[in-house]
């Protein structure tokens, strides 16, 4: 059951200040336990780099959601908090807020990423497709992939003003329930009842794009684990959805795409570039043990962007599908030969 606006956001705000709170005041101690604490642990310094990233984004997350309310009383207490001006502060309140917990990632846990030398990326100069709107189509695996993309889009030299399609359940974050809920955005139940109708919500996204937009989506629906992939292709093949289900079947590290969302997308955005985003290196983290051990070791994520031009996508609805899966099927190939 899902709970009323008003009732989530007193429950997550009173949380995250109270936990602040408790953090600031009993710091000193943590900051001892956590040293002890690190010295049984393997890794270097385990427990105390896990500290001061949950010190760091406790801090960042509440300056959020202050700035949020003064944006909210600036803007005539919510009368033009969807205007341009007032749209534009909250896009750049949002890159301060994932700069921030990209960055602390990248020095506390000893994060790199890397770029395939052979594929676009929208950090390169000279983008190619840089006059129009942007499709972007990720696989979803491992920890915090979606603030790493949404990071490289919105803080790369083009700052593209991106909105994104994710969980219903991200809004028991303060801050991906005030920012997005006020920026462009879509808020999905990944198994939706009768009357939910995701398709339409994703195309008025979509809908309106400029050359500063792009729009971010996960065709699979959830990170990937072993047990969503066998889920999935038994919903297809129950469906009567047999080659679907065969192709879902060849794959070995991602989930088969739902095209649904991304049909409806590239309807309501037909001038829109796409790009495939093949990512690789936090995707065997799958559990919060898994986490709990790996991290801080160095890690390196790779990434590879294929830029597909807006002429060179094809426009019959099953062409797409098939247009769709073959990019699919490519990017799991290049995870089965980077995964190492």
């Amino acid at each position: 059951m899902r709970l009323p606006r008003w009732v989530r956001r007193i429950l997550t705000y009173v949380a995250l200040y109270v936990l602040l709170l408790f953090t600031v005041a009993a710091s000193p101690l943590l900051v001892i336990v956590a040293l002890v604490l690190s010295h049984w642990l393997p890794g270097k310094w385990r427990a105390l780099r896990l500290l001061g990233f949950a010190i760091v984004g406790l801090l960042a997350e509440s300056a959020a959601v202050i700035t949020a309310g003064a944006l909210w009383i600036a803007s005539g207490f919510g009368a033009a908090i969807r205007s341009r001006r007032f749209q534009d502060a909250h896009y750049a309140a949002l890159r301060w807020v994932l700069a921030v917990l990209v960055g602390s990632a990248r020095r506390l846990f000893q994060l790199d990423l890397t770029t395939d030398v052979r594929s676009w990326s929208p950090l390169d100069d000279g983008v190619p497709g840089s006059t129009n709107a942007m499709l972007v189509l990720s696989r979803h695996a491992g920890p915090g992939d979606s603030l790493l993309l949404m990071n490289t889009l919105m803080n790369s030299d083009h700052l593209r003003r991106t909105r994104v399609v994710l969980k219903d359940a991200m809004q028991f974050d303060p801050v991906c329930d005030l920012y997005l809920n006020r920026l462009p955005a879509k808020f999905v139940n990944p198994n939706p009842g009768p009357g939910e109708d995701m398709p339409s919500g994703i195309a008025a996204l979509a809908d309106g794009m400029s050359d500063k937009d792009a729009l971010l989506i996960f065709p699979e629906g959830g990170n990937f684990t072993p047990k969503r992939r066998t889920r999935a292709i038994q919903r297809l093949t129950d469906a009567g959805h047999t080659e679907a289900a065969t192709s879902a079947q060849s794959l070995k590290h991602l989930l088969p795409p739902r095209p649904a969302g991304v049909l409806a997308a590239l309807d309501a955005a037909p001038s829109a570039d796409v790009v495939f985003v093949a990512h690789t290196g936090l995707d065997h983290m799958l559990t919060a043990r898994d986490i709990w051990r790996e991290i801080p070791v160095h890690k390196r994520l790779h990434m590879r962007w294929t830029f597909v031009p807006a002429a060179d996508v094809p426009t019959d609805r099953d062409q797409r599908v098939n247009w769709l899966n073959t990019h699919w099927s490519d990017i799991d190939r290049w995870v089965e030969a980077n995964s190492a």
